[in-house]
């Protein structure tokens, strides 16, 4: 089983398709045994997230009795309960940038891309939910994880800037101020998960309603970049 839920993602003009897994990893091991121990660890605390917990109050006793291995084992796979949360952090993060990458450099209207991206962001949300009480730890209790989900976060921003340079749209701006301009739409997505996991429980119109606001947030966003003068 992968750490993440596979997500089902729509391309345009093709059939819906499970997201690709991701081959090299952090979980991955040097033996088959291994990476089936370290994956099992990743996913017990997962299971144990999707049950309403934080990584922060996760134990390693919980964690590894869930995962059918004794506690001296664990050791053998990561440093300590925090060299796992890295690991799950690295890659949910890397599967979620490589889907919105490709929306990205399909070369539609802006309009489209964004609209696109909500989408497949609101159904990587739904399909993991427990990956995002994992990102909520930017504001949590460990240092380490901390920086780990801003480090995550800075990646998503980096990429976008590069994938937006190359589209060209906003080439007036200075790379400072394209850089703010995907702050902005990073974080402004990263805002949206936890009412998207709330909407999951709503009636379907309420939650299209929601995403149609998102999509004109997201919208206003690049207008006011393609307007915006450099002083």
């Amino acid at each position: 089983m992968s750490t993440c839920v596979h997500v089902m993602r729509k391309t345009s003009g093709a059939a819906v398709k499970p997201a690709e897994t991701i081959e090299h990893s952090h979980l991955d091991a040097p033996t088959e045994r291994g990476q089936r121990t370290r994956r099992a660890l990743a996913n017990a605390a997962l299971e144990l997230m999707q049950e309403g917990r934080s990584f922060d109050s996760l134990s390693l006793r919980e964690v590894t009795k869930r995962a059918g291995i004794v506690p001296a084992a664990f050791y053998r796979h990561f440093k300590d309960m925090e060299e796992l949360g890295l690991a799950i952090v690295d890659e949910c993060g890397r599967g979620l940038r490589g889907m919105l990458r490709e929306v990205r450099q399909v070369g539609m209207p802006t309009e489209d891309i964004v609209r696109r991206s909500i989408l497949i962001f609101k159904s990587y949300v739904e399909a993991n939910p427990q990956y995002f009480r994992v990102a909520a730890d930017r504001h949590g209790r460990s240092p380490m994880m901390r920086e780990a989900v801003r480090h995550e976060v800075d990646r998503f921003i980096d990429e976008m800037v590069g994938d937006v340079t190359a589209m060209g749209t906003l080439n007036h701006l200075s790379p400072r101020t394209l850089r703010n301009v995907c702050d902005l739409v990073v974080n402004t997505m990263l805002n949206a998960a936890i009412e998207i996991l709330d909407l999951a429980h709503e009636d379907p119109s309420i939650g299209q309603a929601r995403i149609e606001v998102f999509v004109q947030q997201l919208l206003i966003l690049f207008v006011g970049a393609a307007a915006w003068q450099e002083r």
